[in-house]
């Protein structure tokens, strides 16, 4: 399952690291950049949202509001969340539902870990229409966060 741009962002109901359900329609009216990431407390997944957060300001002023996805328990995501000091919501795709629908999945992942969050970013415009999107098959890879960052800017 491929997402491309123009497309409807698939719609997804999580639960957040404060055990809060959020769905896609939540961020209605704003733009939103998801990331989707396979495990928390691994190098690149540590280094790819220290960089989000500190960076966050720029989201802000570009009215955009970011998530990181990944298949780990609330629980964990809530650790990670303390440990790295991060300053927007994780979600747990704990059941594999969102990650799968965006394309962004492994079946079988490293060490033969069965059923990953592929690395991903997304940019969703206030409509809920995909207008980036990248789908990364190397997990040591980082997404392309200057095609994010211009993305989020041509919707401004």
């Amino acid at each position: 399952m491929n997402i491309t741009v123009g497309a409807k962002a698939p719609a997804f109901s999580l639960v957040s690291t404060d055990k809060q359900t959020v769905s896609l329609e939540d961020f209605k009216g704003q733009n939103l950049v998801i990331l989707f990431f396979p495990m928390a407390f691994t190098s690149v997944c540590t280094a790819e949202l220290c960089s989000i957060r500190d960076n966050i300001a720029l989201y802000n002023g570009l009215n955009t509001a970011v998530v990181g996805i990944s298949v780990d328990s609330p629980f964990t995501l809530n650790k990670f969340k303390a440990d790295q000091n991060l300053n927007f919501t994780l979600l747990s795709d704990f059941n594999k539902e969102a990650s799968p629908a965006y394309g962004a999945f492994y079946e079988t992942f490293n060490l033969g870990l069965k059923g990953v969050s592929k690395r991903a970013a997304f940019v969703v415009d206030k409509e809920g229409v995909i207008r980036y999107a990248q789908v990364l098959e190397s997990a040591g890879d980082l997404p392309d966060f200057e095609g994010v960052k211009n993305a989020l800017s041509s919707l401004q």
